[in-house]
């Protein structure tokens, strides 16, 4: 099977679950683990980053600049407290439709 490009509609939910485990980390972080836990999901940066974005506007996230042991500046990601929430609804969202096709490919 090859490497998927579109996570349709799951980034926030992966995103959230991992900086939940995980805590802060930058996006390239966030991107590694997705791609190595999975070795099928591939995250593109154009994807990423406006989600990261849309969830730091909905108050899911929080983000701070921080410089690297490399004198590199990153920006660090965080879960907050409507982002812990919005974590449980996806989550249920994501049962919900994995269950749904689940049901189709059984019963079809």
């Amino acid at each position: 099977m090859g490497r998927q490009d579109s996570l349709q509609g799951s980034l926030p939910l992966l995103v959230l679950t991992i900086l939940s485990r995980r805590g802060p980390m930058h996006g390239y972080g966030i991107t590694s683990i997705i791609e190595t836990m999975s070795d099928v999901l591939r995250i593109e940066e154009g994807s990423l980053y406006p989600a990261l974005h849309r969830m730091e506007e909905e108050a899911w996230i929080k983000a701070r600049w921080t410089t690297t042991r490399n004198k590199r500046r990153a920006r660090i990601y965080e879960i907050t407290s409507a982002g812990k929430r919005q974590l449980e609804a996806e989550e249920s969202r994501w049962r919900a439709v994995t269950a749904a096709v689940s049901h189709v490919l059984k019963h079809a």
